[in-house]
């Protein structure tokens, strides 16, 4: 050993200074903790990785319940329950068309398609409409008020849901339906959403046509033309929508105020409203007789378009009466005669999908 290594040895056993020599050093570096900055090698200057956090994403049920939650959401913005009563008038038009069964893959297809088409119309409509139904009672529960689903996500969902719709009809239907669905969806998200909900107490009645379309949209999925008979029927729903939707604004007069949508209740009286949900009713009635000599159809749609039309006109009658008594708020019932247009729509189409199969 050295004379110098010797020393250094000692006076670190001894407790004494350490003189600076580079043996020295190296000891002392020994004795003390580094910081962790400290131990970067020259191989390799990146300091150490922090440690990695356990994954906190919930599996199992917690995960399926979340899943479920989200798919629940997607589905509330689509507005299942319209789509319910467009579809309704589908699959009995295209009976009617084909004078019996249509081919069943083309009927399915076709209500797909319709499901794509008013769904993606109903999410973009929701997306519009964010900002007003927070305002709403009545709408306080959708998923872009409640924070389930982003303005984004709603906006790209509702976009892809209009192209696969389009798409579809397209590549396996025919051109026809295909333009007949995308003028739907534009006509009810730029016309009635965008131009005319918030600015028109008529905004109902022509924002209705999007929804008379799917009549046109099943009668060319059958036959690849139009005729006088499903425009007949598209003016039966056209005149239908006003009487459908005027009572339910009734019921909800204060949210649409509240909100500032001009929905004819909003600025106008209950006899006022009364009266045209009369007069639109006679039209809608007057309309469906019509079809009987122009489809032709035969016993079962002409019993039901008259023995239902003469229901929905007294519950009309009924509506204006009450209302010209002087009777407001829950006595007034508007919500009877929404419910009832409800089970006239689906009991006329349901008659006309029978009528070409019970013909004397």
């Amino acid at each position: 050993m050295t004379r110098t290594t010797a020393r250094t040895a000692a006076q670190v056993e001894g407790g004494g200074e350490v003189d600076s020599g580079p043996t020295a050093r190296a000891l002392q570096q020994r004795r003390e903790p580094r910081a962790a900055e400290d131990l970067v090698t020259a191989t390799d200057p990146r300091p150490p990785a922090p440690a990695r956090r356990a994954d906190r994403r919930p599996t199992g049920p917690s995960a399926r319940r979340g899943l479920r939650r989200t798919v629940r959401a997607y589905v509330a913005l689509t507005k299942p329950r319209i789509i319910e009563t467009l579809l309704v008038t589908t699959v009995p038009t295209m009976f009617l068309a084909a004078g019996g069964f249509p081919p069943a893959w083309l009927v399915l297809v076709t209500l797909v398609g319709g499901i794509l088409a008013a769904g993606g119309a109903n999410t973009l409509n929701c997306y519009i409409d964010r900002d007003i139904d927070v305002v709403m009672h009545r709408t306080q529960h959708r998923p872009l008020v409640t924070g389930e689903v982003t303005p984004r996500a709603a906006l790209t969902f509702g976009l892809v849901l209009a192209v696969l719709a389009t798409a579809l009809f397209a590549l396996v239907v025919n051109w026809l339906s295909a333009g007949l669905a995308a003028f739907a969806i534009f006509f009810y998200v730029v016309v009635y959403t965008l131009l005319l909900k918030r600015r028109t107490p008529q905004n109902i009645v022509w924002g209705g046509a999007a929804g008379c379309m799917q009549v046109l949209i099943g009668w060319s999925a059958v036959t690849g033309s139009l005729s006088w008979a499903p425009f007949v029927l598209f003016l039966v729903i056209f005149f239908w929508t006003p009487p459908h939707y005027w009572p339910l604004s009734m019921r909800f007069e204060d949210d649409y105020a509240a909100a500032g949508v001009p929905m004819l209740p909003v600025v106008a009286s209950d006899v006022v409203v009364a009266k045209q949900v009369v007069l639109y009713s006679w039209a809608m009635v007057l309309s469906s007789l019509a079809l009987v000599p122009i489809a032709p159809t035969g016993p079962v749609y002409a019993a039901a378009a008259l023995g239902l039309g003469g229901m929905f006109l007294l519950e009309a009658h009924r509506l204006q009466g009450r209302a010209r008594a002087g009777v407001v708020g829950r006595t007034l019932n508007p919500m009877r005669l929404f419910h009832f247009s409800i089970t006239y729509v689906s009991l006329l189409f349901v008659a006309l999908a029978i009528d070409p199969f019970v013909r004397f």
